[in-house]
């Protein structure tokens, strides 16, 4: 009986220490699914932030950062940008444009890391150069998880303009202001396209930039 017993308990041991190495690589693989598909946790907004958003704008070439507010929007700041120099929205990666995105789905800021060491070879005989500026906002497009609004180190002559791989570059001093005044976690931004006009309450908001 004893032998039996001890035998039972051997089969269970070796059931169950099965049973948790095919959990354990379950669960492995989920992690390398979840990987790519990163969920991040916006912070708190701080008071004078909230409301805020950002359309950009890629036949003007510039940022736009509006404030709604009880029914209403207003323009706040207003800051040239370098696009994509592929015209049209992103189909697929390393198309150089920029994608777009709708007032209903616009694209959010879902991380801002300090890039001021973060380099780039832009192939042009140069080599691996700074090239982001102190802040990379990465956006949650589609397509690629690698498009942001960051700064244009050692390329500042190209905004506004279009020459990038599809990011949204910024004036270095620009990104700062932008960073530390506006932007934050969560925040919406809506991609327009070349041929798409102004929407109604754009047409409405003619509050100058005041950048004291």
């Amino acid at each position: 009986m004893k032998r039996i017993t001890a035998i039972l308990i051997l089969i269970i041991t070796v059931a169950v220490a099965a049973t948790t190495i095919d959990a354990a690589k379950r669960g492995k693989h989920h992690k390398r699914v979840r990987h790519h598909r990163v969920t991040y946790v916006a912070p708190a907004v701080p008071e004078a932030k909230k409301g805020l958003f950002v359309v950009v704008s890629k036949s003007d070439l510039t940022l736009k950062v509006y404030k709604s507010s009880n029914g209403d929007t207003v323009l706040i700041d207003n800051f040239p940008v370098c696009v994509g120099r592929g015209l049209g929205n992103k189909q697929r990666r390393g198309d150089h444009r920029t994608p777009e995105s709708t007032v209903n789905k616009p694209f959010k800021i879902v991380q801002i890391s300090d890039s001021r060491t973060w380099r780039h070879n832009f192939h042009d005989g140069r080599g691996k150069i700074l090239a982001y500026g102190h802040w990379y906002m990465r956006l949650n497009t589609p397509i690629s998880n690698q498009i942001g609004i960051h700064g244009s180190t050692n390329n500042e002559v190209s905004v506004p303009g279009r020459a990038s791989d599809g990011c949204i570059r910024m004036r270095d001093d620009d990104l700062v202001t932008f960073k530390d005044k506006y932007a934050y976690v969560g925040m919406p931004v809506i991609v327009k396209g070349e041929k798409q006009g102004l929407f109604p309450w754009e047409r409405k908001s003619s509050r100058r930039p005041n950048r004291s």
